[in-house]
């Protein structure tokens, strides 16, 4: 199969969140799929095979499949536009989240998702020695979300992973800020999911872009993640969905022999 590894929220290679994408001729078995995301060793592998006008799109991580993820949907929508269906504009794929749309407009790829509500929850002595921080307030949906005084407290932080593990009921946890040269900043830890840290989280914004456009009365914002590689992110709050765009850039191609 055509594997490709794109690098997305980016426009150059070796910064943004690397991608795996896989183009599927015909369905293969999620336990192969499986194995095919732990030899990558990427934070997630997108599997891509066309059923109809749609395209039906899952991704793994390492250690299992996850139901949403905005950077592999964003290079597999790059892969399609670029490689498979040239100078395509609209993309919609089949996924555990429902229909997912992806709109290419000039170089930005504009993703629709839905939007996951937070709720507050105790902040516990567990969060604060986990991430060596002072934490203003804590919020839950899918990941935990901490909020931090300042885009500093998120640049210092070194977390301690093997605590951040033991926090329950939660995929991973968000430090999050109020940005200085964007309207917030964020990071992303997800160890339980294979993933130390993840570079640029797309997914998270669906809760992000929420938490901030209620605090910051702003529809349209802008974001960047804070890992070592960094990832710009272009945001809109539509209520019960949210738009999060961003670039791509190939870094790699080949084919995966079964």
């Amino acid at each position: 199969m055509k594997y490709y590894v794109v690098d997305s929220f980016t426009d150059k290679i070796f910064s943004g969140n690397p991608a795996g994408v896989c183009l599927l001729e015909n369905n293969i078995d999620e336990k192969i799929m499986q194995k095919i995301a732990a030899e990558n060793n990427l934070a997630e592998t997108a599997f891509v095979l066309r059923g109809g006008d749609n395209f039906n799109l899952h991704w793994f991580t390492p250690e299992f499949e996850i139901d949403l993820c905005g950077h592999a949907t964003l290079a597999s929508a790059f892969i399609i536009s670029n490689f498979l269906d040239k100078n395509r504009k609209e993309m919609r794929f089949n996924t555990k989240s429902g229909e997912l749309i992806v709109i290419k407009k000039d170089d930005l790829y504009e993703m629709d998702f839905p939007a996951w509500e937070l709720k507050p929850v105790e902040t516990t002595q567990l969060m604060k020695n986990a991430i060596n921080a002072e934490i203003l307030e804590s919020h839950l949906s899918r990941d935990l979300l901490l909020l931090v005084n300042s885009e500093e407290d998120i640049i210092k932080i070194t977390p301690d992973i093997d605590l951040l593990k033991n926090i329950p009921d939660c995929l991973g946890v968000i430090v999050t800020a109020k940005g200085g040269t964007v309207d917030f900043v964020s990071r992303f830890f997800a160890p339980n999911a294979g993933i130390a840290e993840d570079h640029v989280t797309g997914s998270t914004h669906s809760e992000l872009i929420p938490f901030w456009s209620k605090r910051l009365d702003k529809q349209i914002m802008t974001a960047r993640q804070l890992s070592k590689r960094g990832g710009d992110l272009y945001c809109e709050d539509c209520g019960k969905r949210v738009k999060i765009a961003g670039k791509a850039v190939l870094y790699m191609t080949g084919e995966i022999i079964l």
